[in-house]
């Protein structure tokens, strides 16, 4: 989809608005024709004829009446082809044929997926919270009613429908009967009242994550049906008390954020059944002196979290370490002890 416009019309539509008009004015002009008694082949010539601009000659004596209308056929016809031709030309030019057959592709590869994530809302939040699911390569989809935006997103590679969220159509279209998150960023609280309600009528056992802008929307969010809720205006107070009180505290805070500092992060492994460490203590695990990583909590199948457990802490199967260190340090830890990355 393209931002550049026509009188404020994307190509796309003044292009089949074009069509439209010229197969108005073309059948207008046969059924013209017949009502004047012309023979329907000789009809059909002539209102390709004028359409065309080939002006081959006339093949009926036409009187002043039919000029007449001819004269109209032909100033609506030159001008819905005109039309038509700059929509075309435009068209061509800006790549929209081939924006076209990509969001066709897209739309099938969104009817095939399964267990992804919708963003609804592609402002500031939206966008940066994209960016991270990028980074995890997390499949997600983003919702928004804004043209610039949603094509701002698709030429990042992000699968993206132009849409009204708080309405079941575009959600239908982002897959949100399969998806297993939904985050809505919009600005606006009634608006994501409302995507939260319709969602979870459509997806009893989606995780949503909602914005709120105001303390007391927080209570109707839930009742909704929202399993989380963000006041990003407390969430930054608290930061930039923070910075104030705690400026060191504040790093560890950061990377739990999704931010890397020093090239350190924040990561969930889960133990499955074949993980190698499984009945292992941590301080049997190596994970400081081998890995060079921490870990600073621990997750159990019931899934309540220790902070800071002790060395003697056994690895049980179906929980999850929650370490701090290098990405690659991560990567091989996971990967030579079978354990899997945190997805819901």
């Amino acid at each position: 989809m393209v931002t550049n416009t026509f009188n404020s019309t994307p190509p796309i539509r003044r292009f089949l608005f074009g069509v439209l008009a010229i197969s108005s004015v073309y059948f207008i002009a046969v059924f013209g024709y017949i009502v004047a008694d012309m023979d329907p082949i000789d009809a059909f010539y002539m209102a390709s004829m004028i359409l065309t601009t080939v002006g081959l000659g006339e093949v009926y004596q036409f009187e002043p009446g039919l000029k007449a209308f001819t004269i109209v056929v032909m100033l609506f016809g030159v001008s819905a082809v005109f039309y038509f031709a700059g929509g075309l030309i435009q068209m061509v030019t800006e790549g929209e044929i081939n924006r076209a057959l990509g969001l066709k592709r897209a739309s099938r590869e969104i009817e095939n997926l399964k267990g992804h994530i919708i963003v609804c809302g592609y402002g500031r939040m939206g966008e940066i919270l994209a960016t991270q699911l990028s980074r995890y390569n997390r499949t997600f989809v983003v919702i928004d009613r804004d043209h610039e935006r949603i094509e701002a997103a698709g030429d990042l590679g992000y699968y993206a429908i132009l849409g009204d969220a708080t309405e079941e159509e575009p959600l239908s279209r982002a897959g949100v009967e399969k998806a297993s998150i939904l985050v809505t960023t919009l600005p606006r609280d009634a608006d994501n009242v409302f995507i939260t309600l319709t969602s979870r009528g459509l997806n009893k056992e989606m995780l949503i994550i909602a914005r709120g802008e105001l303390e007391s929307t927080e209570k109707k969010l839930i009742q909704a049906g929202a399993n989380r809720v963000v006041l990003p205006a407390a969430t930054g107070a608290l930061r930039m008390a923070a910075m104030v009180t705690n400026p060191s505290a504040l790093e560890l805070i950061e990377i739990a954020s999704g931010r890397q500092i020093a090239d350190v992060q924040l990561d969930e492994l889960i133990v499955g059944e074949e993980c190698l460490l499984v009945g292992q203590s941590l301080s049997e695990s190596q994970t400081r002196s081998k890995y060079g990583i921490l870990v600073v909590a621990t997750r159990d199948s019931d899934g309540l979290i220790a902070m800071n457990p002790d060395a003697d802490t056994v690895i049980a199967a179906s929980s999850s370490l929650i370490v701090i260190g290098k990405p690659e340090d991560i990567e091989c830890f996971q990967q030579e002890n079978k354990l899997i990355r945190w997805v819901i």
